[in-house]
């Protein structure tokens, strides 16, 4: 089912909802799997700016590296979802060896179900009772589907507990170890995560399976505070298995953490796991490396720590056109706060396409400064750095802003050929 549900987006007329794409296309009531198959040109294909664009060999990459990670360091892997939202992406993401997929919130974890994913990993507490009755719903009606959310709170607990008076099957939960005080989510103390344990044993409608928790929120994040915040979480992980606090007919124990930051340390850390009296399952849920970025992710991920490890490729690619150069020192090209992610900081101009003969060039001496809705403001530092028509591609920082704000992307190929479109849901 899942897959079929993948397919049908192909069969999405190409129309006004999807910026950048070629006009021609509506106009001939193409599908998106009937402008796929014509390997159009990104340049000279109808394409209009701005044209948000994936790279295919750094995807794949990417989806390879992580995928190669995880099954290196004896990880099972559920990538956050809410990063792309892109149901084609999740599919190849559990081709490569994913366990599951990671939500955030309830509307995240349906549009999984649309497409068939049968394992959610819930990274919050679940408290709403219309979204808890759904998941009953969901798991008494798929024997196949998993789901596992986290508890912080007694009072969480028993929220929880009251919404799934009188339904069919109860729901899995782990408890949230905080980071630390002042950081997001989660209990703030070992005395606190036993106490929500405690309470989950009393409630009829959830069963206790795992311990997890989120790494990057340490208070000053280094690598001893973040190895010692781990292992806090592991330690948490032993003393409530020999305590008998997990269920009685679980098959595995769930050990969860891992964002994009510091996958080397949850693999560190859940490597010295001692056995349990059932199987570990040790999931990691970093998310941002599908795509990575030009920015934020490309100073913070753990492959710059462990490049011997592997690495990861920057696959967007927002391509712009200049359309004012009111003063040799001035330019604004034609995408915005809109088009653009800019809560990890400005987008970095990349590449100049001239206008005139197609020839690319590094964007050296242009640099993006303000951002108006429409508008990217460009400082140049000489009058042929950039003319008017010149197509200006921009690097940008954190996947999942970038992801959020296009509906329909064009997955190109190095010589410029579109063959594919990644539909996201938002």
């Amino acid at each position: 089912m899942g897959s079929d549900a993948v397919r049908r987006l192909a069969d999405e007329p190409v129309d006004h909802r999807f910026k950048g794409l070629p006009p021609d296309a509506e106009q001939a009531n193409l599908t998106v799997s009937q402008l796929a198959a014509e390997k159009r040109d990104l340049y000279g294909g109808g394409f209009t700016t701005p044209v948000l664009t994936l790279d295919a060999e750094a995807l794949e990459h990417n989806l390879t590296a992580l995928g190669t990670y995880a099954a290196r360091h004896g990880l099972a892997f559920a990538p956050h979802g809410k990063t792309c939202m892109a149901p084609q992406l999740f599919r190849r993401q559990l081709d490569h060896g994913a366990w599951g997929i990671t939500a955030a919130v309830p509307h995240q974890a349906r549009v999984y179900r649309a497409f068939g994913i049968q394992r959610i990993f819930l990274a919050n507490e679940l408290v709403d009772p219309a979204a808890l009755r759904w998941v009953a719903a969901e798991l008494a009606a798929d024997p196949g589907f998993r789901f596992v959310c986290y508890v912080d709170s007694v009072r969480g607990v028993q929220l929880m507990d009251r919404a799934l008076q009188g339904q069919p099957q109860v729901v899995d939960v782990v408890v949230e170890l905080g980071a630390g005080e002042g950081a997001r989510t989660g209990a703030r103390t070992d005395e606190d995560c036993r106490a929500v344990a405690d309470a989950v044993a009393e409630a009829a409608g959830l069963r206790l399976v795992g311990i997890a928790g989120y790494e990057a929120e340490v208070p000053g994040a280094d690598p001893e505070s973040v190895h010692a915040y781990l292992r806090r979480l592991t330690a948490l992980a032993v003393e409530f298995d020999r305590a008998g606090r997990f269920a009685a007919d679980l098959e595995e124990i769930v050990v969860s953490a891992g964002g994009s930051a510091w996958f080397d340390a949850v693999a560190d850390v859940f490597a010295e796991l001692p056995e349990l009296s059932r199987p570990v399952l040790r999931l990691l849920r970093s998310g941002a490396y599908v795509s990575h970025d030009h920015g934020w992710y490309t100073r913070l991920t753990p492959f710059n720590r462990v490049p011997e490890e592997g690495g990861l490729r920057p696959a967007f690619r927002l391509w712009t056109q200049v359309v004012s150069r009111p003063s040799p020192t001035q330019a604004f090209v034609n995408a915005g706060k809109r088009d653009i992610a800019y809560d990890l900081g400005l987008p970095e101009a990349e590449l100049v396409r001239d206008a005139l003969t197609g020839e690319e060039r590094p964007a050296t001496g242009v640099r993006v400064v303000k951002l108006s809705d429409q508008h990217a403001w460009l400082e140049t530092d000489a009058a042929d750095d950039v003319n008017v028509g010149d197509w200006v591609a921009l690097g940008m920082s954190h996947p999942c802003t970038i992801f959020e704000k296009w509906p329909l992307i064009p997955v190109v190929e190095a010589d410029g050929t579109v063959t594919d479109y990644v539909r996201t849901f938002f």
